[in-house]
């Protein structure tokens, strides 16, 4: 009796070991082989966990500069740590493996695991079926530091290239970036023929933006170089800015500020709803309760009107009408742009990051440094 429910354990030792070794695999392609978004609970576990380490570092920084050093390190740590747990992982799988075929006790099991799986060999092995298993081991952690080696360019690969938009658009919406700034200024120097084709070079962005940071994990969290710019609010104020052309601005009507609305509300809440932010349901633009429904408020709306004429900025009449129809733009990316700007601690950004808690304790402190001719009201109540 004592033989058979020795023999019964050791099966069930060895195929959990087998499985959490498969599972981590399985977690392993998920996250730097498969070419697609996937919520991946280990890789899930690695950054929630480590974001709760930061958050109680967080509490002691008083500043926006201070919360963007500690989060600056927030990712790339977050992408090391990812090999160490897929490691430990498969070296307690394998000494579970290895128990099951008879090595003993369990410490030599998990000993002989950890000399296979880094290639060390300090530790013996004995015939052929404890030899598969450290080469198979062995193998694996091999792949495990050539993933991350290779995946590593990729990753700022696409850092870099997003990096290269966002700081370009600062030269055209000031930084922080605003949407009010690039019109006039677009305006002022007489290239608003110039939006016709920033519509589509940000279409392309948000595209290229909705496919690298669901299918790169960590890469929404890569902080942009200088810490007053972000790639979310960067997108904030380019949506704003076709948002008020097509609405407000006394200008040709242009397809292609559409695309570039539309590519951008879909490419964030991709994005939002691959973190799982809970966001609402993209709402009908024409719902006359979408006036209601957004961060920006009418007198907001009315000062920023006014910004644009004390610039020379031709505007539409009809206010009520105009007011109306940015409404109906805005509710389709409000909510991602704030939810996204508060989980990523965007920097100062008037109608994006000014409205999420994070920003908001130096909201005061960060507009004292920005010209009052750059500067769009955005008081809320706190």
């Amino acid at each position: 009796m004592t033989t058979a429910v020795g023999i019964f354990l050791r099966v069930i030792v060895g195929m959990l070991g087998l499985a959490l070794v498969l599972r981590t695999l399985s977690s392993v392609i998920r996250t730097f082989v498969l070419p697609r978004s996937v919520n991946e609970r280990i890789t899930g576990f690695v950054f929630l966990n480590l974001r709760r380490l930061f958050q109680l570092r967080m509490k002691f920084a008083t500043t926006y500069e201070e919360r963007d050093k500690v989060m600056a390190l927030y990712a790339p740590i977050g992408l090391l740590l990812l090999v160490p747990t897929w490691l430990a992982l498969v070296t307690i799988g394998y000494a579970g493996m290895y128990w099951a075929i008879g090595v003993q006790p369990a410490s030599h099991a998990f000993l002989l695991s950890g000399s296979s799986l880094l290639t060390l060999g300090f530790a013996p092995v004995d015939g052929l079926a404890q030899m598969a298993l450290a080469f198979s081991e062995a193998a694996l952690g091999l792949i495990l530091v050539a993933l991350l080696i290779a995946y590593m360019p990729t990753m700022y690969s696409a850092f870099s290239q997003r990096e290269a938009a966002v700081s370009m658009l600062e030269v055209r919406a000031g930084a922080p970036p605003s949407a009010i700034t690039m019109i006039t200024r677009l305006h002022r120097i007489g290239r608003f023929e110039h939006l016709n084709e920033l519509w589509e070079q940000w279409e392309v962005w948000f595209v290229y933006v909705e496919e690298t940071h669901t299918s790169l994990a960590a890469l929404p969290f890569f902080r942009s170089p200088e810490p007053n710019r972000s790639w979310i609010t960067a997108a904030g104020a380019v949506l704003d800015a076709a948002s008020l052309i097509n609405s407000t601005v006394d200008v040709p009507h242009d397809a292609r500020a559409d695309l570039c609305i539309r590519a951008g509300y879909l490419a964030l809440r991709s994005v939002g709803d691959f973190f799982r932010l809970n966001l609402p349901p993209i709402p009908q633009p024409d719902d006359p309760e979408s006036q209601r429904q957004i961060s920006i408020t009418r007198q907001e709306f009315d000062e920023a009107c006014a910004e644009l004429e004390a610039g020379g900025v031709p505007l539409k009449p009809d206010r009520d009408k105009a007011w109306r129809d940015f409404a109906g733009w805005r509710i389709t990316y409000d909510s991602p742009l704030l939810a996204l700007a508060a989980v990523t601690m965007a920097p100062y950004a008037p109608w994006s990051s000014d409205r999420s808690l994070p920003s908001r304790r130096d909201r005061r402190r960060s507009r004292k440094l920005i010209p009052t001719s750059r500067r769009v009201n955005t008081a809320q109540p706190d």
